[in-house]
């Protein structure tokens, strides 16, 4: 009758059609009477209230009114005369706009008015919800949707206020406008039922048309008293790869329920159907999980019980439709909202969601819960140098490896990339969840075989415990994930747990980064430039440029600890073109058979625009590109190989030399020698020390580097000499030059160049 649903008999959206034409009758009428509640609620305002305020409501009034009578129209106006629940339930939005501006006065003016004229005001609310009730009485829902807002923001203003005599006046006034809409509707309906004198004879008919109409149907289905399927329509029999002779009078439920019907444990889908089919209940668009040949299938069945003219049962009639394509695609949109499609692990979302009822049972119980954060050590090597194909199929192993060491009481996920988390639901204490961890490192980083290679990856992570170290979802995982960055920070292959300190670090390292990233235009950053000396003659063939940082506001900062962290945050490529233009710029003061060095990240080097900042650097000094050597470390070949060794063919083609820093202590360094041709190989300190121990293994790496790169007509510099017998040795294995504090720490531009010119001085005196 209210129109905002459709019963399973009748034709109510002709009927409503019916009750919605009565509209455009009354629309003068009820306008003139909103018109005049408007006009006296404004002259009872009038003096009161500033008279804008008074007009700016009245304007709303017009424009609700004006919206509400559009949608009259456009409602009046439906094709053939129907008109469904959801054009009578978006009909309903106009008077409720309507309702809620005359809703506005009492809440918005009431506190500047006295109570003689709130009452006033009262009145012509109340009128006005009469004049509904009598106006509209085939529309019972414009009048209770109106009359609700109204009514029920009159009683709550009169008992914020005090008023509970209005209040109670005004809860009585509004039944008694209800129970009349609905009666009014109820006469009008029975009126013109008899005189339209709309009786359907037939229910199949009728409800086939309907269905088709709105696109839900596919076959009829009918059945007896017993629940026998009868008069068998071909789209139905087809529906369950049958004929219609085969399944005529074979009851319903056998016909669907497959093996369930011999053990009687129905599905639940099933069950409720067969409850309602025994109690004799309508019922629409009710998802049933059915068995056709063995096959499972999902429909989605309405049906209607029928009865004789004298009361009598004589079964159902009903529609139903296949859905089990589209229940399907919306179980697989379901399972990829909370599960990772290439592990098959749970993602981010459903993690967050453990966590969130982990952290409230730990609340509730007085236990506690943790979150772990899992990295792989090492992953990216192995992406870069193999591919994502192998990289994807390292993921699902590890992923398994994962899934072996859950129990009931953890769920493993993955957060994303080469980033898994734990939830631990009910944790004992920290030795638990130490225990955990290091079991799950353990296996991890046990070798993998994937596509005909072993790799070895390891796990670093990082725990919280709740709700000791947060309540929420949000802080546990922060805090977890700052326990993670110390794990990779020390390392890798470890767990750490988190400490309150280690907001502390991430506070300095954020203050850090801001200071870092004013440093240059804050000319806070210096070169100091240590020399390279000849194996032999021990004269100054070249200086390495280092960079340092006197912050205003950290003081001295050690390259160890800025360095990493321009190279996370990019600032490495401003600051590198930076350091090259310096030193290029430094070197012009040198004489011209010395060279000077510049190391350069892995960040600038896969930037695009690296050859032209060298070019910038060069033109801009106008040191010639032979004094200028690029020293680079075997790390950078991991990421993008390809583009890296472009990049420095392009320095080359400059002229410019390239040298390999840290040689020996990276990956696959033969295999960079043989695609590349470096001027200088640089032996790492820690192979100069060794030697000079007499560690065999040191000695014989230092003589193979020595007769490697003499045969490729390469250059050897020993870092690291820092006493005479280290030079000594360097001399005997055959390393060309030489670079440590044993001839000089690295020093000022200045001082640098006083080197020069003492020695031209003692060359004079001689």
């Amino acid at each position: 009758m209210l129109g905002i649903s459709d019963p399973g008999d009748g034709d109510w959206v002709r009927l409503r059609a019916m009750q919605y034409a009565t509209l455009r009758h009354a629309l003068v009428t009820r306008l003139g009477t909103q018109a005049a509640g408007a006009l006296a609620a404004g002259m009872l305002l009038l003096g009161r209230i500033h008279p804008m305020a008074i007009l700016s409501w009245i304007a709303a009034v017009a424009a609700t009114q004006w919206y509400a009578c559009r949608l009259d129209r456009r409602l009046t106006r439906a094709d053939h005369g129907r008109i469904t629940s959801v054009e009578v339930r978006r009909h309903a939005l106009g008077p409720l706009l309507n309702a809620l501006v005359w809703a506005l006065p009492l809440w918005a003016f009431g506190p500047f008015v006295d109570a003689q004229t709130l009452v006033k005001l009262w009145t012509v609310l109340a009128m006005l919800m009469a004049a509904s009730v009598i106006l509209l009485p085939a529309v019972p829902l414009v009048t209770l949707v109106f009359s609700g807002v109204v009514g029920l923001s009159a009683i709550a203003w009169f008992v914020v206020s005090g008023s509970l005599d209005m209040a109670a006046i005004a809860s009585l006034f509004l039944c008694i406008v209800a129970i009349g809409a609905v009666e009014g509707a109820r006469r009008y309906l029975t009126g013109q039922i008899a005189e339209a004198g709309i009786v359907e004879k037939d229910q199949v008919v009728s409800l086939l048309l309907r269905e088709f109409e709105e696109g839900d149907a596919d076959w009829l289905w009918q059945t007896d008293t017993a629940r026998r399927v009868r008069s068998v329509s071909p789209r139905f029999a087809f529906a369950l790869s049958s004929t219609a002779a085969e399944i005529e009078g074979m009851p319903l439920l056998r016909l669907i329920a497959g093996s369930a019907w011999d053990s009687g444990q129905f599905p639940p889908s099933l069950h409720d159907l067969a409850e309602r089919l025994k109690h004799r209940e309508p019922f629409a668009n009710l998802l049933v999980r059915v068995m056709v040949r063995g096959d499972a299938r999902w429909w989605e069945l309405s049906g209607t019980p029928r009865f004789a003219a004298n009361g009598t049962f004589e079964g159902y009639r009903g529609v139903g439709s296949d859905v089990t394509e589209a229940r399907e695609n919306s179980d697989k949109i379901a399972w990829m909202a909370r599960y990772d499609t290439l592990t098959g692990l749970p993602n981010r979302t459903m993690l967050t969601e453990t966590l969130a009822t982990a952290l409230s049972d730990a609340a509730r119980w007085r236990t506690r819960c943790a979150f772990l954060m899992i990295d792989l050590d090492r992953f990216k090597a192995v992406n870069d140098t193999l591919g994502h194909h192998v990289g994807d199929q390292l993921l699902a192993r590890v992923s398994e490896r994962l899934k072996e060491q859950m129990t009931e009481n953890e769920l493993c996920g993955r957060l994303g990339g080469d980033e898994f988390a734990v939830v631990l639901r009910d944790v004992t204490d920290a030795a638990h969840v130490e225990r955990f961890a290091r079991r799950v490192i353990e296996r991890l980083s046990q070798p993998y075989e994937v596509d005909h290679h072993t790799l070895f990856v390891g796990a670093s992570i990082g725990s919280a415990v709740g709700p000791r170290d947060g309540s929420t979802v949000e802080k546990i995982m922060r805090n977890a994930d700052l326990a993670l960055y110390r794990s990779k920070d020390g390392g890798g292959n470890a767990h750490r747990t988190y400490e309150p300190a280690l907001h502390a670090h991430a506070e300095e390292r954020r203050k850090l980064e801001v200071a870092l990233r004013r440093a240059v235009d804050r000319d806070e950053m210096s070169l100091a430039f240590q020399p390279v000396v000849d194996a032999h003659s021990e004269s100054i063939v070249s200086f390495e440029a280092l960079l340092r940082w006197h912050s205003k506001e950290h003081g001295p900062v050690s390259p160890a600890k800025f360095v990493p962290l321009a190279e996370d945050t990019r600032l490495i490529i401003p600051i590198g073109e930076w350091v090259l233009r310096e030193a290029c710029r430094e070197a012009m003061n040198w004489p011209a058979h010395i060279r000077i060095a510049v190391n350069v990240s892995g960040e600038q080097l896969l930037d695009a625009n690296f050859a032209a900042s060298v070019v910038g650097a060069l033109s801009g000094s106008g040191l010639p590109a032979s004094r200028l050597e690029i020293e680079v470390t075997e790390s950078i070949f991991l990421r993008d190989a390809t583009q890296a060794r472009t990049a420095l063919e392009q320095v080359m083609a400059l002229g410019c030399a390239v040298a390999l820093d840290d040689f020996g202590t990276g990956y696959s360094s033969l295999g960079y020698l043989r695609k590349m041709r470096f001027s200088t190989i640089k032996v790492d300190r820690s192979f100069v020390q060794g030697a000079a121990t007499g560690n065999p293994e040191s000695l014989a790496i230092i003589r193979a580097v020595v007769a490697m790169a003499d045969s490729l007509g390469m250059s050897t510099t020993a870092e690291g000499a820092e006493t005479e017998k280290e030079v000594r040795i360097i001399r005997e294995l055959g390393c060309r030059k030489i670079q440590g504090f044993f001839f000089g720490r690295p020093m000022t531009a200045t001082d640098a160049s006083a080197l020069f010119r003492r020695h031209s001085s003692q060359e004079s005196v001689a």
